[in-house]
């Protein structure tokens, strides 16, 4: 049986077009749609979905006020759909606080490549929401299969020769339920842990309010990367929202260099390229952790890492609102260790320290 999915949007437009590209994909059976959250409560009646997507801005409710009350009495996995401005970074923010399983950017017309990456991203948001554990506030891959590994944005490196340092960096990789996941890793990390870079999968305008939310909880700060910042002890990078971030090594700096590129392994940015070049530019001085998400990105190159000496990490299944990306990791011998969420932060001081 395949899933149901509810679209939520003013737009008639928008309906339409998300309606098209959902009815597209084999593992979706059903698509429904609403103008705003009043027409949906109704509809709900005798269509229950298994995944929503919901616009913010509607009349008569927004989005926001109809999430709280959908996750305080009956929750259903739901997938935030928006133009990605800056002003709407931090109403998504909240919209993820209260408990929204992921963001999307609403599809627009371009060329045929861009909404292409629109349908592959959208499906697969929703079918990762489908898996994901919601609860209430005070659960396999799409057709178009991945075109691109991290080949070609940076090749497996040969040479096994590494400049000796001791500066420990941590490289982390999540996606659907990583927001949640990163805040607890992240405030949990002392003011003198290693420099730390993450891929977190999240659409362009948000990676920086995700990053200002979490500088305002950590005692380390959190900055969205720029080209050329330099991985410093005590400050963690997320990667920009649609580039491709690399970690580099020029003489003892460590640095964040941000591409371009297509997606790899369906994602921009993608956790392979982060940990190809981590595989490649810190090799043994790496401790790398892999968390929730739907899908495989990171899985190989969590084990590339592990193949250059670096320590490996993968977030278990009880704690993980999606185990997708830990699990492929694990079946292919990635991780060394596999632990519940709010134990990998001690774990990774610990051992650094060590």
């Amino acid at each position: 049986m395949g899933l149901k999915v509810l679209v939520v949007d003013d737009s008639a437009v928008v309906r339409q077009t998300l309606t098209e590209i959902l009815s597209s994909d084999p593992e979706i059976s059903e698509v429904a749609s609403c103008q705003d959250p009043f027409y949906a409560a109704e509809k709900m009646k005798h269509f229950i979905p298994d995944v929503i997507t919901l616009d913010v801005e509607m009349p008569r409710m927004d989005g926001i006020t109809f999430l709280k009350k959908l996750m305080s009495q009956h929750p259903i996995p739901v997938v935030m759909c928006s133009s990605l401005t800056v002003d709407n970074s931090q109403t998504l923010m909240k919209a993820m606080e209260y408990g929204a399983v992921d963001v999307i950017q609403k599809p627009k017309s371009g060329t045929k490549a861009f909404l292409e990456e629109s349908k592959i991203l959208i499906c697969d948001a929703v079918k990762a929401a489908a898996k994901a554990s919601v609860r209430k506030i005070s659960a396999s891959s799409y057709t178009v299969q991945p075109k691109f590994t991290a080949d070609v944005i940076m090749p497996k490196s040969t040479n096994k020769a590494m400049m000796e340092t001791t500066e420990k960096v941590i490289l982390v990789g999540a996606s659907t339920g990583g927001t949640e996941a990163l805040t607890v890793f992240l405030t949990a990390m002392p003011l003198d842990s290693p420099g730390i870079v993450i891929v977190q999968h999240m659409p362009e305008n948000f990676t920086a309010s995700f990053a200002q939310r979490l500088d305002s909880l950590c005692k380390i700060s959190v900055k969205e990367a720029e080209n050329g910042d330099t991985v410093l002890s005590g400050r963690a990078l997320i990667a920009p929202g649609n580039r491709h971030m690399l970690i580099k090594r020029s003489g003892a700096r460590y640095f964040a260099e941000i591409k371009e590129g297509p997606l790899v392994s369906r994602h921009r940015p993608s956790v392979d390229v982060l940990f190809r070049s981590g595989a490649r530019y810190v090799g043994s001085n790496a401790v790398a952790v892999i968390m929730t998400g739907m899908g495989d990105d990171g899985a190989k190159g969590l084990l590339e890492l592990k193949e250059v000496g670096a320590y490996t990490i993968a977030q278990d299944e009880a704690t993980s609102i999606v185990f997708g990306m830990p699990k492929v990791a694990i079946e292919l011998g990635a991780a060394q260790k596999i632990l519940p969420l709010g134990s990998i932060a001690p774990f990774v001081v610990s051992y650094c320290r060590s």
